[in-house]
């Protein structure tokens, strides 16, 4: 029986989620999170997979007002949609079983509108004008803080205590290097789950496979 932790990268699991699955409600989508998790999970093999813990890693949405250049006035973010979406989402996390939430912080005083990379492009290109300019082309910008810290605490406490034999984390980037390495040493296999996404070749020499489940969870999905 292998021991299997999974780690999610919560702001990169979103995002892929709503691209790949489709937009859902916050019940349904935390749903869906428990579901995509356990897909990784081999039964009925002759090398069977026990599921330590799913650790979510994310931060409570901001409630702060800021201001809009577009619109030259303050947009209250605790009265938007995805507010209240957030928070009824991360409540439905915290009653799963089996699911240990590593909640970090957002950097509200760095956090404001600007204007989408493809915009900015546009207009540097000649494209897109200025006064052609809306809302719509604007998107909020906020930096999560501490996540990455948790994270690596995590995977190095795991492995030194022996805890699992397996770590599987969802995520697109590579700032998890570091843990990963430390994690090898200590003999535990590495997983990484990048949902589709195009990953740096060097990735390939610090984790031991790539494996994703997006077509085996579609498929239990239709069924």
């Amino acid at each position: 029986m292998i021991r299997v932790a999974i780690l999610v990268d919560g702001g990169f699991y979103r995002k892929r989620a709503k691209s790949l699955f489709g937009e859902k409600s916050a019940q349904a989508s935390a749903e869906e999170l428990e579901n995509y998790c356990k897909a990784h999970l081999r039964q009925g093999e002759k090398t069977e997979t026990c599921l330590y813990r799913i650790f979510y890693y994310d931060c409570p949405p901001c409630d702060k007002n800021i201001y809009h250049p577009f619109t030259q006035s303050n947009v209250s973010l605790k009265k938007s949609p995805m507010y209240e979406w957030m928070n009824t989402f991360i409540n439905e996390l915290k009653s799963k079983r089996k699911f240990a939430l590593r909640m970090g912080r957002l950097s509200d005083n760095e956090a404001g509108y600007i204007l989408k990379p493809d915009i900015l492009k546009a207009l540097f290109s000649g494209k897109k004008k200025f006064e052609e300019i809306s809302d719509n082309d604007f998107r909020l910008d906020i930096k999560q803080k501490t996540m990455d810290m948790k994270l690596g605490t995590d995977i190095a406490s795991m492995s030194l205590k022996k805890q699992v034999d397996q770590i599987i984390l969802i995520a697109g980037d590579s700032d998890f290097v570091p843990a990963a390495k430390l994690a090898r040493r200590e003999g535990v296999d590495f997983i990484l789950d990048p949902m589709g996404n195009k990953i740096n070749d060097d990735l390939n020499e610090h984790i031991d496979g790539i494996r994703s489940k997006i077509k085996k969870f579609q498929a239990l999905e239709t069924n």
